[in-house]
């Protein structure tokens, strides 16, 4: 059984730096494509950053590009996003995300498998 299960979310001051962690087990990884994405009440989830299977190829939403980072270590079948410079507009419940596939995509609909989110809260 697949279970993916995120780690690392706080309450932090505006300008400040959290590193998220997202493991996940029940297969191997390696091969597949992972992403971040955020949600706040009322609101869709948001795609924030992806990170491909095999070649680890990027991709970030614009509202993070240059502050966030995604990265993976797949010999412990985790990724990591690295935020600085945060921001209170990125307070969220953030969300890690797997898919079976290794292509990235930024839609919710595209992962199979999903954490149960870690909070976010960027104080102003």
């Amino acid at each position: 059984q697949v279970q993916v299960v995120e780690s690392g979310g706080a309450l932090v001051q505006a300008g400040g730096s959290l590193r998220l962690s997202c493991a996940a087990s029940g297969r191997t990884f390696s091969s597949s494509a992972m992403g971040w994405f955020r949600q706040v009440p009322g609101k869709e989830r948001e795609f924030v950053a992806a990170i491909s299977g095999y070649f680890g190829g990027t991709s970030y939403s614009d509202s993070v590009k240059g502050r966030f980072t995604i990265s993976r270590d797949n010999a412990k079948n985790t990724v990591y996003l690295q935020m600085n410079s945060l921001k209170p507009e990125d307070t969220a419940l953030y969300y890690c995300a797997v898919r079976r596939g290794g292509g990235i995509a930024s839609g919710p609909g595209a992962y199979d498998y999903w954490g149960q989110g870690t909070q976010v809260t960027v104080a102003s």
